[in-house]
């Protein structure tokens, strides 16, 4: 009886694990759709783009907004990992390298998802909470990589939003290239950055 228990209790985690990673996966295809061609795609497409049918889709995000919901508070935690790994490398210079870069790509393949969806569904989330959490982790790394001498001392936290609207700039070039052309941007803005 206690082997069927455990069997048992194996196949819901398989099958959790594979709820999780279907839910992923249809809040990736939305996230790149979305990013690439704006809200407009439809659903149809989103299922299509995430391997499934529409009857799925519709099942667990029974409207546009919801889904566009989701992958939008998916791309927000994106961009919280973000900080939260520059925050934990051992050197804060390092951290906050590493973080420029990974958002300069999250927003060159963005290309303007979080401003459709602030734009269409103006009320459906409240980012007061998110951008002050995100700031503060920004304005601890710079105050460490200030401290270790490696930042300029007269960068403050809000010049990072500066150098991510410098990714906008990119939306012009073919998408398979924003991603490398995101990454020389950023090296090049963080050697600006650079104390000395």
């Amino acid at each position: 009886m206690t082997q069927v228990r455990v069997v048992g209790e194996q196949m819901t985690r398989i099958r959790r694990s594979d709820a999780v990673e279907n839910r992923a996966r249809r809040l990736d295809a939305a996230r790149v759709l979305f990013a690439r061609d704006g809200l407009d795609v439809p659903m149809r497409e989103v299922a299509r783009h995430a391997g499934v049918g529409p009857a799925t889709l519709y099942r667990h995000f029974p409207t546009k907004q919801d889904l566009a919901a989701d992958a939008f508070a998916a791309e927000m935690q994106v961009c919280r990992a973000a900080v939260d790994e520059g925050l934990a490398a051992p050197s804060a210079w390092e951290g906050l390298r590493r973080m420029i870069d990974r958002l300069c790509v999250l927003h060159a393949r963005n290309r303007g998802f979080t401003e459709a969806f602030l734009t269409t569904f103006p009320d459906a989330v409240d980012l007061s909470t998110e951008r002050r959490v995100a700031l503060d982790g920004v304005a601890r790394l710079v105050r460490r990589a200030q401290a270790e001498g490696n930042l300029r001392r007269d960068f403050r936290p809000d010049d990072l939003v500066l150098t991510l609207l410098a990714t906008r700039g990119l939306d012009g070039l073919p998408e398979a290239d924003r991603p490398a052309a995101a990454r020389r941007l950023a090296a090049l803005l963080v050697e600006g950055l650079r104390a000395g």
